[in-house]
């Protein structure tokens, strides 16, 4: 007689039961499959890490994969968000301004950097649909970005936590340049704390105390990457994740002396990076960017100068203040954005951001449970960290932004709309 297969249970997501939550994942649909693939290959990098296996476009094969597995899985409906519109209105507008452009065939050479991401976002809300596929989706991007913090941490330690000139650098692709990295590590450690903390009374202690070492080892590397942008942005993230007890005595006393434990564990050549700030080389040029992009924005106010059209536009007309050998990209997500696609871009993408912190924003109602509250309200300090170190980087294309859009609205949508699926746990006694 065969053995009935025990049924997996919502205590086996909180609980963490590995083989129960594999035996989901089997059992979901292609779509599913291949939107969590993606995600394992562009934060994993594997095909990066192993290049014996770099021999097929990967990312792009489980992308189509995912977009052909969307016929074929039956849950699979619209999903409706204000960011859907605002995401086509921006693309259009990238799309004007890139054939009113100064160098048009920069510009549409560069299309890809955006409308892929828009793809992906479309694919991830409307398969990522239901909270137990949420829980898998969001456990995969924990897990890509723990393996990238773990082993950087590892190695940051391993050299006696020193400075070097390059930080702490990630895989081949958008998190090998240690700015970029940081900024990953600003988006991770908020959204870990939160499910460690949300996950605490169905789990035991050890286990626990193993998913702190997500956000512990994620702050880490933003202080060991040696970006002094990131770095801000951490102590703006932590203000602002407890402003409500900041000014009870216990909590300013435990925040300075966290601050000062933090500064004297940076290396001296980092701390000489903060009091030269303003008169290096490099923050020297960055500066020269903002003051020239401003300008630019106010020459070009509708469309701006055109879509990756920056570099160009600062050396034919800028050439004396290139300090550092050629142009680069602005440093600054505004300045990009409207420098990029002008005023009217710059206005969408704001929306953008401001939808973005409603939509975390509603996780705190009465209408949601106390873990929905917790991880809405970390997305929250996940965008204010891609924002502000994003005033000194240039990531506006990078899937920092795409992502978090992504996962808030799959977040919305599998928990507020699909009231029905959401799961019903029992804490375990400890």
């Amino acid at each position: 007689m065969l053995k009935k297969r025990k049924e997996v249970t919502d205590e086996d997501f909180y609980g963490l039961k590995i083989g129960a939550m594999w035996r989901y994942f089997k059992g979901e649909s292609f779509a599913f499959w291949m939107v969590c693939a993606y995600l394992f290959l562009e934060y994993v990098r594997p095909q990066s890490i192993y290049p014996v296996i770099d021999f097929l476009p990967w990312t792009q094969l489980v992308v189509i994969g995912a977009i052909l597995g969307c016929f074929t899985d039956k849950t699979v409906r619209w999903v409706s968000s204000p960011i859907n519109h605002l995401l086509i209105i921006f693309f259009f507008i990238i799309l004007l301004s890139s054939y009113l452009a100064y160098f048009p065939g920069i510009s549409f050479s560069n299309l890809d950097k955006y409308y892929l991401w828009v793809i992906i976002y479309f694919i991830i809300i409307n398969v990522v649909n239901t909270p137990r596929r949420f829980f898998v989706f969001i456990c995969i991007f924990l897990l890509a970005s723990f393996k990238l913090s773990l082993s950087l941490s590892i190695i940051w330690a391993g050299r006696g936590f020193s400075f070097t000139d390059w930080g702490l650098m990630g895989p081949k692709g958008f998190f090998q340049n240690s700015g970029e990295l940081a900024i990953q590590m600003l988006v991770f450690w908020p959204i870990a704390w939160a499910f460690a903390h949300a996950l605490k009374p169905y789990i035991s202690r050890k286990l626990y105390l193993v998913l702190l070492l997500m956000p512990v080892t994620a702050i880490m590397v933003i202080l060991g990457a040696s970006s002094r942008g990131a770095q801000l942005a951490l102590v703006c993230q932590l203000l602002v994740a407890n402003y409500r007890f900041v000014f009870r005595p216990r909590i300013l006393v435990s925040i300075l002396i966290s601050m000062v434990l933090i500064w004297n564990f940076l290396p001296e050549e980092q701390k000489q990076r903060f009091e030269t700030m303003g008169e290096d080389g490099t923050s020297r040029q960055r500066l020269l960017y903002w003051e020239n992009g401003i300008e630019m924005i106010q020459d070009n106010p509708v469309l701006g100068v055109g879509y990756f059209n920056f570099a160009s536009y600062f050396e034919r007309y800028y050439l004396g203040d290139v300090l550092l050998g050629r142009a680069e990209l602005p440093h600054n997500i505004f300045i990009q954005i409207g420098t990029d696609t002008g005023l009217l871009g710059l206005s969408v993408f704001l929306g953008l951001l401001f939808v973005a912190y409603r939509l975390g924003r509603q996780f705190r109602t009465e209408h949601c449970n106390k873990n929905e509250r917790i991880i809405g309200r970390c997305a929250n300090i996940s965008l204010l960290g891609f924002i502000v170190a994003g005033q000194f980087v240039t990531v506006a294309y990078y899937p920092f932004l795409w992502v978090h859009l992504a996962l808030v609205v799959a977040l919305s949508n599998s928990f507020n709309i699909n009231r029905k699926f959401q799961l019903k746990v029992v804490k375990k006694g400890h």
